[in-house]
């Protein structure tokens, strides 16, 4: 008897029958939509750490951040909630390649992560500062559908630091080669 299974569930599965290379595995395509939910909540969590003060709201952001460039959507609890509860809830879909949004997914990780370094060590001006600075890239991604590090990441393959083959489909991010 043949089984049909989800791409939820076979990415769920990839640790058995895929290796690391599935467990590890990001969407392609990502629904816009669905990404700039996540950016907002970003958002909404770094603005209440930035103006509490909190730290270990910094170290909950690069976390998350880590979660989902390791694993896509399936670990982050702002990611669930974007893609199972809130995307849906607006029954649009637009769908857009996923590496460049995984890279911007890093930029995240290695900006909040620096961040919280920075606050530990005792520069907490500069955290906060590297702080804004996510903040306000977060906020053009939920706000004005713009993805800075999406056009990063298409200035980088244009100029051959990231190979054309790890995502074709991106012919339509700025930057890119006529």
């Amino acid at each position: 008897m043949s089984r049909v299974e989800t791409p939820e569930a076979t990415a769920a599965a990839g640790h058995v029958r895929g290796g690391w290379r599935a467990a590890f595995a990001f969407p392609n395509p990502v629904n816009e939509y669905a990404a700039r939910i996540t950016a907002g909540l970003v958002v909404v969590v770094a603005v209440v750490t930035l103006l509490t003060g909190f730290g270990w709201g910094l170290l909950a952001i690069a976390v998350g951040f880590w979660l989902r460039v390791l694993f896509g959507p399936r670990i982050s609890p702002l990611a669930l909630l974007s893609v199972k509860v809130l995307a849906p809830r607006l029954g649009r879909v637009k769908l857009v390649p996923g590496p460049p949004k995984r890279f911007a997914q890093g930029m995240g990780a290695a900006m909040s992560t620096a961040a919280a370094v920075l606050l530990a060590a005792g520069m907490a001006p500069v955290a906060w500062s590297l702080l804004a600075v996510l903040i306000i890239a977060a906020s053009l991604e939920a706000f004005a559908g713009f993805c800075l590090g999406c056009v990063i990441f298409g200035f980088l393959q244009r100029r051959g630091l990231i190979p054309e083959d790890v995502c074709e489909a991106c012919n339509n991010i700025p930057l890119r080669r006529p």
